[in-house]
């Protein structure tokens, strides 16, 4: 797998994170823990895309 397309797999699951927090957000039977696991996730997979973009960069 290419560089570009290992980024955008991880924007699409990144994009996939959000809509997922967003709806876990507005169920009130969702529990917080769930959706801070999401939140964690969905930071990890920014992190990796910025320093990927980073070495894309350099």
């Amino acid at each position: 797998m290419s560089l570009s397309s290992h980024l955008q797999e991880l924007k699409k699951k990144h994009r996939m994170l959000s809509d997922a927090v967003e709806e876990a957000q507005r169920a009130p039977s969702v529990d917080g823990l769930h959706v801070a696991e999401l939140k964690k996730q969905k930071l990890r997979l920014k992190e990796e895309i910025s320093r990927l973009s980073s070495e894309t960069v350099h």
